[in-house]
């Protein structure tokens, strides 16, 4: 029987929602202050599940200390403290929406995990505003 199991970590990092297609006055009526040109910063909180049967042998669906060393490696080591724009080559030519995070952050986890288990991103960018990412 699936069971889910979840880790919790937070990040904080810098970006500007900005489409270079697009003109300075486009950019600033879809975007608002999120296309402010010196940038803005928020505290990520970011939930992690992976969804499987429990394995017999651990208890375990996924050993949670093996999916926080993961998360460090492949999410905290990359994005915190970062400007997402310009010191991430995720984002080099992706805008950092809180969707576009969301799916990166899926798709730089998933080749890490076995195939049986299904894995969610839920992302916090306020207390208010949240995306989550099933693949």
């Amino acid at each position: 029987m699936p069971i889910t199991v979840c880790r919790k970590e937070h990040f904080n990092a810098a970006h500007r929602l900005h489409n270079p297609a697009w003109s300075d006055e486009q950019n600033q009526r879809v975007f608002g202050k999120c296309n402010n040109p010196h940038y803005h910063g928020h505290n990520y909180e970011l939930t992690v599940r992976l969804t499987g049967d429990i394995d017999p042998e651990t208890g375990y669906v996924y050993d949670l200390k093996r999916l926080s060393d993961l998360m460090k490696r492949e999410i905290l080591d990359t994005f915190d403290h970062r400007n997402l724009n310009l010191d991430t080559v995720d984002f080099r030519d992706l805008n950092p929406t809180a969707e576009n995070i969301a799916v990166v952050i899926w798709n730089r986890l998933r080749p890490h995990l076995e195939p049986h288990l299904a894995l969610s991103v839920t992302l916090y960018e306020t207390d208010r505003n949240f995306v989550e990412y099933h693949g």
